[in-house]
């Protein structure tokens, strides 16, 4: 059975720093591509980013490109998300999903952490 628990969230100030992580078990995780969806009050769950296999490729949505870096751990099963210049409207719960290689759908969720930014 495949688990995704991510860690981290929590109440910052506006332009404070925050660093999400994920840790996945029951997968083989280079195997699995990873990403970040967040969703806030009353909006659906929107992309954030998402790294590939060994990390070589990330992409980022344009709401938080250059504030937001994706990395992963592959010998601790171990996806982050470290957020810096946080905004107001990044406050949201935030998930971490994988994907096998060649599926466009997320098939593996985690329950979420949320991420409130105070102005």
């Amino acid at each position: 059975q495949v688990q995704l628990a991510e860690s981290g969230g929590g109440l910052v100030q506006a332009g404070g720093s925050l660093r999400l992580s994920c840790v996945v078990s029951g997968r083989t995780f280079s195997r699995t591509i990873m990403g970040w969806f967040r969703q806030a009050p009353g909006k659906e769950r929107e992309f954030v980013a998402n790294i590939s296999r060994y990390g070589v490729t990330t992409n980022y949505a344009d709401s938080v490109k250059g504030r937001f870096t994706i990395s992963r751990d592959n010998a601790k099963n171990t996806v982050y998300l470290q957020m810096n210049s946080l905004k107001p409207e990044d406050t949201a719960v935030y998930y971490c999903a994988g994907r096998d290689i060649g599926l466009n759908d997320y098939s593996y969720w985690g329950q979420g952490t949320q991420v409130a930014v105070s102005s």
